[in-house]
């Protein structure tokens, strides 16, 4: 299965990290690889996981983000990468969008 990261999902990803930054010194770099690592192995569990939304969703293992995407043709597109502590209102609103 082939893998597709949109940009949504890379600015996703570079909010999170520079959220961390602030956090600690290089936990955003611990943050942005974790989370690299998890869309990685969608290349091979790509589907398995609950549908919320229209999208999959996978939750990360080691930050409160989840990861959503679709399978299309012999693809997983990632969408999105948002973080669990948001409003699920708001949640559900940028997914339609």
């Amino acid at each position: 299965m082939k893998l597709r990261i949109l940009t949504s999902a890379i600015e996703d990803l570079a909010g999170g990290r520079a959220f961390y930054d602030h956090q600690g010194p290089g936990l955003g770099d611990y943050f942005f690889d974790s989370l690299f690592a998890e869309i990685d192995s969608l290349v091979l569990y790509g589907g398995t996981h609950s549908v919320r939304h229209g999208y999959h969703r996978m939750l990360a293992r080691r930050f409160p983000h989840a990861i959503y995407y679709r399978l299309e043709n012999d693809t997983v597109v990632v969408y999105r990468v948002i973080d669990c502590r948001r409003d699920p209102k708001w949640i559900g609103k940028e997914l339609r969008t």
